[in-house]
């Protein structure tokens, strides 16, 4: 195990050589002055103070960093996952788990050079991987700090763990950088997308960035011991009163993305943030709402893992 990780050669070490990280690095970082990273477009200047509907400025702003062992098995595999919360969001859930760093901005902000040293430490700590959660408005930091942790020492995979609200633009910029993406799909429909997450375009942006992920990577690939290498993960929470449209967006994969993809169908949700306030998100799950989804799953070729139901 340890043999064959060491001989895994991330795809970013080609791009740091040959110059092209550095060039794509210096192109994202022009677009924090009309800001149109992430599929709201919101056209603001970031140099100057936060802004836009991220509320959040040129600098990445991070909750934490640390060795997590709850994501998924080949991502947190034995030693754990690197992760990095990055604070605010492209979206406004109202039943967001982490609302206090999505939406209450709760983090501090931190330089490329500090951002590149969050790397070398998981690294350093025997991370199998370091997991962006929630990078879509941070993609210019993500890459200058990534130049700085390479010349360091840098070789970890990175995991991409994102509400699937994403620019294609801005992922195109990723394409030979990340090794893993875990996207979110969310819903079937704009309309509970806009109720829900207010945005309007949800269906159509994340269809579209699921398809360049996994045009970028393709299918799940584990290692031995089971630990992944390269590919995606697509993750689903299904909702309350069928408001995810979960069997809509289940078949979508299905039938335009991969029909053996590795999902990820949660059943944990509960109303956090302001839920509370707009039936039927004022409620957990039922079991049968979540078996309606599990048995659907089953009936397919998909490959991955469900929650237990508690």
């Amino acid at each position: 195990m340890r043999k064959k990780e060491q001989s895994f050669e991330p795809s970013y070490l080609t791009l740091f050589r040959s110059g092209i990280l550095q060039q794509r690095a210096d192109e994202a970082t022009r677009w924090y002055a009309d800001c149109r990273i992430c599929p709201n477009g919101c056209g603001v200047d970031r140099t100057r103070l936060p802004a836009g509907k991220c509320r959040s400025g040129d600098r990445a702003r991070v909750s934490s960093h640390s060795v997590h062992h709850g994501e998924e098995p080949p991502i947190s595999g034995t030693r754990g996952s690197g992760t990095i919360f990055f604070t605010n969001c492209t979206l406004r859930c109202v039943f967001c788990q982490n609302f206090p760093i999505s939406q209450m901005g709760t983090g501090r902000e931190v330089s490329d050079a500090e951002l590149a040293a969050m790397y070398l430490d998981l690294q350093r700590r025997e991370c199998h991987n370091v997991n962006f959660v929630t990078p879509s408005h941070f993609v210019p930091s993500i890459l200058r700090a990534l130049v700085l942790a390479v010349e360091k020492g840098f070789r970890l995979p990175f995991v991409y763990n994102t509400s699937g609200y994403d620019s294609v633009e801005a992922l195109r910029l990723l394409d030979g950088v990340i090794d893993i993406y875990m996207p979110d799909i969310k819903y079937s429909s704009n309309e509970m997308a806009l109720k829900y997450s207010g945005c309007r375009d949800y269906v159509e942006r994340n269809r579209a960035a699921l398809k360049e992920m996994y045009r970028q990577v393709g299918r799940l690939q584990l290692d031995e011991e089971g630990v992944a290498l390269r590919g995606m993960l697509v993750r689903h929470l299904v909702l309350p009163g069928g408001a995810a449209g979960s069997i809509e967006s289940l078949k979508w994969l299905a039938e335009n993305v991969d029909p053996q993809l590795h999902l990820s169908v949660m059943s944990q949700y509960f109303p956090a943030h302001r839920a509370h306030e707009l039936p039927p998100m004022n409620r957990r799950v039922t079991a049968a709402e979540y078996r309606l989804v599990t048995d659907f799953v089953e009936s397919t070729d998909f490959q991955g893992w469900t929650q237990p139901f508690d």
